[in-house]
């Protein structure tokens, strides 16, 4: 899950993956194309959706994008066309371009729509933020076959 900062989207959508897929079949992780949030903690409002959702995303600390995730993960969801560009950049192989999407194309697919950045709107920027990535995260966990086991 990639943004620019790492703190506000690509934290939400890995705390929903996280918290709704089967741990054993996927591993979630987020970055972002900037590095001003290495080492941080997500923006307090992300936090406090999340905690609002029975989701604690407190833990998480902000890592810049890099090369090296091409090798490790299999799927790399960005929020919008701008850290699109930015991380297809980095790509050195068709391969590694073909596993990064838009995540808004799981429920809009082939129109390009962004997760908005909440950073400088309200609180209730983040709820529809959180919403829209919840949608999302269904959405791959689905077509992905990541649900978890029935008990």
């Amino acid at each position: 899950m990639v943004c620019l900062g790492n703190i506000c989207r690509s934290p939400l959508a890995e705390g929903i993956l996280t918290e709704i897929a089967d741990a054993n079949k996927v591993e979630v992780n987020s970055a972002g194309t900037g590095g001003w949030h290495v080492g941080s903690q997500p923006d307090p409002r992300s936090i406090a959706i999340a905690k609002k959702n029975g989701i604690d995303i407190s833990h998480q600390r902000g890592k810049q994008f890099s090369t090296y995730d091409y090798e490790i993960y299999d799927h790399i969801f960005v929020m919008d066309l701008s850290n699109y560009n930015d991380v297809i950049k980095l790509a050195k192989t068709d391969a590694e371009k073909a596993k990064v999407s838009l995540i808004l194309d799981e429920i809009f697919p082939g129109e390009n729509v962004d997760v908005p950045d909440p950073y400088y709107g309200g609180a209730f920027g983040f709820e529809n933020v959180y919403k829209m990535l919840y949608q999302a995260c269904e959405k791959i966990m689905s077509r992905l076959s990541l649900q978890k086991e029935a008990n």
